[in-house]
């Protein structure tokens, strides 16, 4: 049945990450959902394989190829759920006709909430955000951190929902997936683009560390990018060829494919990384990940313990120590794995995350109080400052 409502997103151009979501809202809207794109992929990610899927999106605009059109959609349509482009324009003429917006927003403050203090930063930040205080314009946080950012600024006071990227969600037979994952020894998986924050040096390290006290795995190391002068030299002095292999990007069905095979997921990005889609994919495919608390996405899809093992962001001794024992406990390993699958599977998923926000904008459309789900997509977003977060999420 298709649910009479109009709803565009927009956003700077859609990826793999989004198209599942998108394709659930075409699903239950129809000809009622567009998707705008107001500038091209970026050629790093084109080569990455990101734009593979773009062409069979039938409710996808480019509104540097139809701008009219697109106009008339981020102003007619009953809502908007608007994020991931920095231009205020697009969206500034909903905003001031009152109109119902959602935004999807990363963190305001990635570098460190101290920023908080620019005067023209602070001017911005009421211009684009807190002077809608009071208005119906609504936050879907993408990220653990974002709540406590926005809530800086006085922005979307008790408006603020728990929210994510949604790649592809698999469905696996768990007894199958995790035959395939029995080797003789545990196989670890690394991927990604070597930036700083994401902190691609902790795996030579790793390496290095496991070499010299002979335990016996193998790591796949999977990227490149502005870092890899750094990086490949790193290999070679510590000398790790015997248990590391590094490989190119390879493109996303081939990054699942590893994910499958992989014991342990090392997700070490650091607060740069708004959310990390890569955490939901690693769990979806029954990997113990060992996860940075400062990532976007840990706070939100992470439970020290139940699906993950959590380090303090820097902490290597701490890293290292959680990698040696999922290594050493193909229990712990198992039981991780199992339940990191079922948090993708029955609550962090794009059919989930979409059904629940057509719920909400059903009540926003009958100018009926908000509500919030109990937990998972369109839950309270808590608001826990940086500096507090690795103990809440350690109890």
């Amino acid at each position: 049945m298709v649910i009479r409502m109009t709803i565009t997103t927009v956003s700077n151009y859609i990826n793999h990450h989004q198209i599942p979501m998108s394709n659930v809202f075409y699903e239950q809207l129809g000809e009622g959902y567009h998707f705008i794109q107001t500038e091209p992929m970026e050629e790093e990610r084109v080569k990455m394989g990101w734009g593979a899927e773009v062409d069979s999106c039938p409710y996808l605009l480019q509104f540097y190829e139809q701008e009219e059109l697109c106009r008339k959609l981020i102003m007619e349509s009953d809502i908007v759920i608007f994020g991931g482009v920095d231009d205020e324009s697009y969206i500034e003429p909903r905003l001031a006709a009152g109109k119902i917006v959602i935004r999807s927003s990363e963190r305001l403050y990635k570098d460190g909430q101290w920023k908080a203090i620019s005067p023209r930063g602070l001017k911005k930040k009421y211009h684009d955000h807190t002077r809608y205080r009071h208005a119906p314009v609504y936050l879907l946080c993408d990220g653990g951190y974002v709540a406590s950012d926005f809530h800086i600024v006085r922005a979307y006071p008790d408006k603020m929902f728990c929210w994510g990227y949604f790649p592809r969600v698999e469905k696996y037979d768990l007894n199958t997936l995790f035959v395939d994952k029995q080797h003789e020894i545990p196989e670890l998986l690394w991927t990604g683009r070597f930036v700083g924050f994401k902190h691609p040096e902790y795996i030579p390290r790793l390496a290095k560390r496991l070499k010299k006290e002979k335990i016996k795995v193998h790591i796949t190391f999977i990227g490149s990018g502005e870092l890899e002068p750094q990086i490949l030299p790193m290999l070679e002095e510590e000398d790790v060829s015997d248990i590391l292999t590094h490989l190119e990007f390879q493109p996303p069905s081939k990054i699942r494919n590893y994910m499958k095979q992989a014991n342990i997921y090392l997700f070490t990005s650091d607060y740069g990384e708004g959310w990390g889609a890569v955490a939901n994919e690693a769990m979806n495919s029954g990997c113990a990940m060992v996860a940075n608390q400062a990532a976007g996405s840990t706070p939100t899809l992470c439970r020290d313990e139940e699906n993950a093992l959590i380090y303090k962001n820097g902490n290597f001794e701490e890293f290292y120590q959680c990698v040696a024992r999922l290594i050493q406990d193909a229990d712990l390993r198992e039981r991780l794995g199992r339940n990191a699958y079922a948090a993708m599977t029955k609550t962090w998923n794009a059919e989930n995350a979409v059904m629940r926000l057509l719920k909400q904008c059903e009540r926003m459309l009958a100018g009926k109080e908000i509500t919030f789900e109990a937990e998972g997509p369109m839950s309270k977003a808590p608001i826990i400052a940086p500096g507090k977060m690795y103990k809440h999420l350690k109890k």
